[in-house]
């Protein structure tokens, strides 16, 4: 098949099995002690159980020039969708591993989308990417629908910590102790320009998920695609399928875990929900 489909491991999609070729490219959770590889040997319930005892600073790291055009290989056309840019630099360098790519083969040609978004929602633009390949359609045509349904899709999140936000320097820390101690949730979305906002501070996990279900809906929810990535929190991802059932009984919802990038920010029960618009 002329076609490759990339995407860097914030997707969660490290065993992904489709019809078409697909390559995920690990980032990297980053401490003072330990470095974590997010590829397929990575033990996440290991990295979260040391993260929520560690105290220093923690960091990421996005994937290499090298490890994006490895990743390349020798397909003809490639898809590549990456984390938001506002979070990490893998979009900037996945524009210039195509452009180096491109250069040394110029009948080859890459597509990178920057999905504004990270975990879940990246999986709905892979399955779209998939079923656009699979249905024929030619390069050109493959990226601009797929750039045009990235638009209709979503991403709300549940927090149950914020500590790694904190170490990582994203959160004022006397906040992230106030979410541990009162018993606080954090409900909040990907903006437009891929920034994750904070919404809502619910008390208690039914009314967490209540609200993100709500805010589902007023960002354009009406019972498309739902894909719900959760870090060791089957029965909140369960509860959130079946409020979106209720209203919504037809609605196609997945749920699955997240890999270690999206469990670094999601943490110990958190969730993050991708979801098409109307």
């Amino acid at each position: 098949m002329d076609f490759k489909i990339i995407a860097d491991s914030s997707a969660d999609a490290i065993k992904y099995n489709l019809a078409v070729p697909f390559e995920s490219v690990p980032l990297k959770i980053i401490t003072d002690e330990r470095e974590f590889v997010d590829d397929i040997n990575l033990n996440v319930k290991e990295m979260v159980d040391y993260l929520a005892t560690y105290k220093g600073k923690s960091s990421t790291d996005c994937p290499s020039i090298m490890d994006y055009i490895k990743a390349f290989g020798d397909s003809k056309y490639i898809i590549c969708i990456t984390i938001t840019g506002t979070l990490s630099g893998s979009y900037n360098t996945a524009c210039i591993a195509r452009d180096e790519y491109e250069s040394k083969y110029p009948d080859r040609k890459v597509c990178v989308i920057n999905s504004l978004s990270a975990g879940p929602e990246l999986k709905l633009l892979i399955n779209k990417a998939e079923k656009l390949i699979n249905n024929n359609n030619d390069f050109d045509t493959v990226c601009q629908k797929l750039e045009a349904y990235s638009k209709n899709t979503g991403l709300a999140f549940v927090l149950e910590s914020l500590d790694n936000l904190a170490k990582n320097g994203r959160v004022n820390p006397i906040i992230a102790k106030a979410v541990g101690i009162l018993g606080i949730r954090i409900v909040g979305k990907a903006s437009a320009k891929g920034d994750l906002q904070q919404l809502d501070k619910p008390r208690g996990a039914d009314k967490a998920y209540k609200k993100a279900f709500d805010r589902m809906c007023l960002e354009g929810y009406k019972g498309g695609d739902v894909i719900i990535d959760h870090c060791f929190n089957e029965n909140g991802a369960n509860r959130t399928k079946n409020l979106i059932l209720s209203k919504f009984p037809k609605a196609n919802v997945t749920i699955s875990e997240t890999h270690g990038l999206c469990s670094f920010y999601a943490e110990n029960n958190g969730m993050l929900i991708g979801f098409e618009k109307e």
